[in-house]
């Protein structure tokens, strides 16, 4: 069994309007986020053997702020995962090497939120679906969330509806 877990960078700023998008950084809320999901993955056991990250600064922000894990993972910043669409993403995913056992994708929506209900498949369609994980993120895919899934197939074989969400944790439910 294969573990995907898929990041959405936390909350970025947009203090500066001149800014290009992709040198947007996190803001303070964003960085606040980003430590609460990382004793998340420490609490749930999470430890990714490669993290692939958008090349976006506030990605990579995202990326700083969870870490260091404890095995140090390979990471890949890459610019084809910046604003890349659910279907790119998972072709990303296809590319990975069948000896990783647990990847995590730091990315952006809509794309990652597409990829999350490509990989729930059927079930994303379903509104009256009774797992209120589903209906969760069906409905959002928050800045800073966290969604785990298992995978059974090989990587190169990861297709729409190929994962099981197991965990799916957004900054509003880790805050006092």
């Amino acid at each position: 069994m294969r573990q995907l877990l898929l990041l959405r960078h936390a909350k970025s700023s947009w203090d500066d309007p001149k800014l290009p998008d992709h040198l947007r950084p996190l803001n303070a809320r964003g960085k606040r986020a980003a430590k609460a999901i990382r004793a998340t993955l420490g609490k749930l056991g999470l430890a990714p053997d490669l993290v692939l990250v958008s090349s976006a600064r506030r990605a990579l922000q995202t990326l700083e702020a969870i870490e260091p894990f404890d095995e140090t993972p390979l990471i890949e910043p890459m610019d084809a995962l910046y604003l890349a669409t659910g279907p790119q993403l998972l072709r990303v995913l296809n590319d990975t090497a069948e000896t990783v056992r647990s990847v995590m994708l730091i990315g952006h929506n809509p794309g990652l939120h597409d990829l999350a209900r490509l990989l729930i498949g059927e079930h994303a369609a379903d509104a009256d679906d009774d797992n209120p994980l589903i209906r969760r993120i069906v409905e959002a895919f928050p800045t800073g969330a966290l969604a785990e899934f298992a995978v059974a197939s090989p990587w190169s074989g990861l297709q729409p509806g190929g994962g099981r969400l197991l965990h799916f944790v957004a900054p509003r439910d880790l805050e006092p």
